[in-house]
């Protein structure tokens, strides 16, 4: 697996939104959300031992300044988060090869809330011996 670390930060005080707003010039999302207005980023790979480089942020935040006030940052610091991916960027769904009755879903990046329901249900008709509602064999631990 490889890292991929992504980052956010909170604003409040500023503009309100009522949805979601993306920029795909400068590669950043503004989300509504309980504590103000949230501006994520892209993704960067890194190493284990890699300090955070939050660049993307602080590129994406100046961005936005520039369509609305944002507020004041809520989180002294932003947030970083490390999540697991595959190489080929594709989740691992099956059974583990050596290891009879274990079933594996992991490896969804940063795209795990979009793509947990979709591999909850490939994983469950893969387990109940169903018919899968898509090929399956690209997300078997077995590719590597």
């Amino acid at each position: 697996m490889v890292r991929k670390r992504g980052y956010h930060r909170h604003f409040s005080g500023g503009a309100r939104l009522e949805l979601p707003v993306q920029d795909p010039t400068f590669g950043y999302v503004i989300a509504p959300m309980a504590r103000g207005l949230r501006i994520t980023t892209g993704a960067e790979l890194s190493g284990r031992s890699v300090s955070a480089t939050p660049i993307q942020l602080e590129r994406a935040e100046q961005a936005a300044r520039g369509l609305l006030d944002l507020g004041e940052p809520v989180e002294k610091q932003p947030w970083s988060g490390i999540r697991p991916c595959m190489p080929d960027m594709l989740p691992v769904i099956g059974p583990a090869p050596q290891h009879e009755g274990l079933w594996m879903n992991f490896g969804h990046g940063h795209q795990g809330f979009t793509l947990g329901p979709a591999t909850g249900r490939l994983l469950a008709e893969m387990m109940s011996g169903e018919e899968t509602f898509t090929e399956v064999g690209a997300f078997g631990a077995g590719r590597y």
